[in-house]
């Protein structure tokens, strides 16, 4: 049975165009794939090691676009952004004199297309693995410009893994893995969307160097014509077999956002529409709905940020 391909990824339609002697991806649902590791369960325990951590161990990477850089980015750069401009790298696919004097060398123009393809995600994913790497930190989170991200919250989960563990933890979009089948048989994995954000250690980061490194990310997408998030999930479990850590604390639009209770220990927020109106977590106070829409603002007063980019 097949899933619906949006589901799956957003660009899954192009499997079908896959030339012969090409691997061969199916998409499907198995009865014996290996079960989700849930957060504080699997292979790496939090109980097991517990490491501290500092901001300056974190590298956020935002993957944007040239016509998102007003509506979204403003809003990052004035909320959750402001207080962590040392730890977030903007992955862009233009220049842009404004954004670059308020970033600096945290604005990446990939030179990149501002197309929304799988070679243009994953050619914006492969920088910022190889931009990581450079880096030096501990951890690599990969989000996207329509995320809010807690910082402290962040910390707080990752400080209960090891850095130099096999650590690959984010939320999947849909209930069961995805297969690839190749010449070797088929190869199965769950993968966490990049719409809701997840993290990678350093330790499995240098791990998948052989499919990631030098352009080879971009070489691993087309090979199984899959974009950016699917292949991260690809090379992580099905070919080094490290399992995905579901943590809930990771989200995107494609959930009710209304129903999130506990907001302090969300890693990751998000906004978007539903058939029957705005898709938001659920703030009421001190900024309406008309003066902030996505409720970043109002949701980042807990910090004492009372900027609003429509307020009166």
């Amino acid at each position: 049975m097949w899933p619906n391909p949006a589901a799956v990824c957003p660009l899954l339609p192009l499997l079908l165009l896959l030339p012969a002697g090409m691997l061969a991806l199916s998409i499907g649902l198995s009865s014996s794939s290996v079960p989700l590791q849930e957060e504080g369960k699997g292979r790496v325990s939090p109980r097991a090691a517990v490491e501290r951590l500092s901001p300056a161990d974190l590298f956020i990477a935002v993957k944007s676009t040239a016509r998102f850089h007003r509506s979204r980015l403003e809003l990052l750069l004035e909320t959750w952004m402001s207080r962590s401009m040392q730890q977030t790298f903007v992955f862009t696919d233009a220049e842009d004199p404004r954004l670059r004097h308020r970033l600096g060398d945290h604005l990446i123009n990939t030179n990149c297309s501002e197309a929304h393809t799988r070679q243009a995600l994953s050619c914006k994913m492969s920088q910022e693995y190889e931009t990581f790497l450079r880096s030096g930190r501990k951890w690599f989170c990969h989000v996207d410009d329509d995320n809010y991200v807690n910082v402290e919250a962040l910390l707080e989960l990752l400080s209960h893994y090891q850095s130099s563990q096999d650590v690959y933890i984010g939320r999947p979009s849909i209930g069961r893995p995805i297969q690839a089948t190749g010449g070797s048989g088929k190869v199965e994995f769950w993968f966490a969307t990049g719409g809701a954000g997840f993290c990678l250690s350093r330790g499995l980061a240098l791990r998948m160097e052989p499919w990631t490194s030098g352009g080879a990310f971009t070489d691993t997408s087309e090979m199984i014509r899959l974009p950016d998030d699917c292949t991260v999930g690809f090379i992580v479990e099905g070919l080094l077999g490290v399992g995905l850590i579901h943590s809930p604390r990771f989200h995107s639009h494609l959930e009710t956002l209304g129903l999130l209770s506990d907001l302090g220990s969300q890693v990751t927020l998000s906004y978007g529409s539903l058939e029957n109106g705005r898709n938001t977590v659920n703030i009421r106070e001190p900024f309406s709905t008309r003066h902030d829409p996505t409720r970043y603002c109002t949701h980042d007063t807990q910090y004492g940020n009372v900027w609003c980019p429509t307020r009166g």
